[in-house]
């Protein structure tokens, strides 16, 4: 199977988290865009947790950069991760290479990806 390629029909989604402040975070938008590159079938949005307070709320988000990784409605992954692009390139190989991982139980986490999923704006 290509990674690039999940056999389901919805793409998986790997969405950032971040704020414009955060010096971390402008650091990523670098590692995401390679990404967006490295994986074409893969939907990547970006999100500024102040500018769409609306769209994450009433999840939290503490630390930054902070990834969620979904694929469809289904969140998979959701935490705070470095933009060392060998460790997120991994995590997406991962959850391409097993989408019938386990869902997680999080009900505002699975509700933001649920949303997302629902939206079809990228980054």
């Amino acid at each position: 199977m290509s990674p690039e390629a999940p056999t389901t029909t919805a793409p998986l989604m790997v969405a950032c988290l971040c704020a414009e402040w955060c010096g971390v975070c402008n650091a990523y938008t670098q590692t995401f865009e390679a990404l967006k590159a490295r994986f074409p079938g893969v939907r990547f949005v970006w999100i500024d947790v102040e500018d769409e307070e609306d769209l994450i709320h009433p999840l939290e988000v503490e630390n930054f950069p902070t990834l969620l990784i979904a694929l469809g409605h289904q969140a998979r992954f959701f935490g705070p991760l470095r933009p060392q692009i060998e460790t997120v390139e991994r995590l997406i190989r991962a959850h391409l290479d097993d989408p019938d991982a386990p869902a997680l139980a999080h009900p505002d986490v699975a509700a933001l990806a649920a949303r997302l999923s629902a939206n079809a704006r990228s980054a």
